[in-house]
């Protein structure tokens, strides 16, 4: 398969979950709040993501021998990390719902955002390891690199986009669909 072929679909596969991530917890924000804060989640979660990519791979690139035994230990752990961190933000959305409260953790200030962008990483930082233990190099990185943090803006902006259409509709039952979703998805992590 062609190099840049190949980093367009490793970013289409690796940015499902961020859109999923920003569509859920935007689902709330009216139209106002989106457009102050889409291009910072967006750029938040690029930048996460694309940095576990290649903290994975230099990881990889680095102890290669050492980790290729404990590699499948690995992916087992970041899968309960994903759920975990997945569970708190999702869990928090349902409650949120639930209370009637008009808080949205996943998306109020820097952090949570990061979170988000975290618990979206996981993935990326798994690949990025399996990427650096089988010896791949720079000039087959750096495209895939480009094209995930290319990938991961646009999800997160049409995610948003979505979901603040989505929310001026249905409001609080969106939200708690919302919730309901993310803690889905970090179940999925699991296997």
């Amino acid at each position: 398969m062609p190099l840049i072929l190949s980093a367009i679909l490793l970013g289409i596969s690796l940015c499902a979950d961020c859109f999923a991530v920003s569509l859920c917890s935007s689902v709330g924000l009216d139209r106002a709040r989106i457009r102050e804060k889409v291009w910072k989640v967006a750029v938040v979660f690029a930048i996460v993501q694309t940095g576990f990519f290649l903290a994975g791979w230099a990881v990889g690139m680095g102890f290669d021998t050492l980790l290729s035994g404990w590699f499948s230990r690995f992916e087992t752990v970041s899968g309960w990390i994903g759920f975990l961190l997945l569970l708190f933000v999702g869990g928090s959305m349902v409650l949120e719902a639930l209370k009637g409260e008009e808080t949205r953790l996943s998306l109020n200030g820097f952090w949570p955002i990061v979170l988000g962008g975290v618990a979206t990483s996981i993935d990326a930082l798994t690949v990025g390891l399996s990427y650096g233990i089988d010896g791949t190099r720079w000039p087959e990185i750096w495209p895939a690199a480009v094209s995930i943090a290319v990938f991961t803006a646009l999800s997160v902006l049409v995610g948003m986009l979505f979901g603040a259409a989505i929310g001026t509709r249905f409001g609080r039952p969106a939200r708690f669909a919302g919730g309901a979703i993310l803690i889905a998805l970090g179940v999925t992590m699991l296997f």
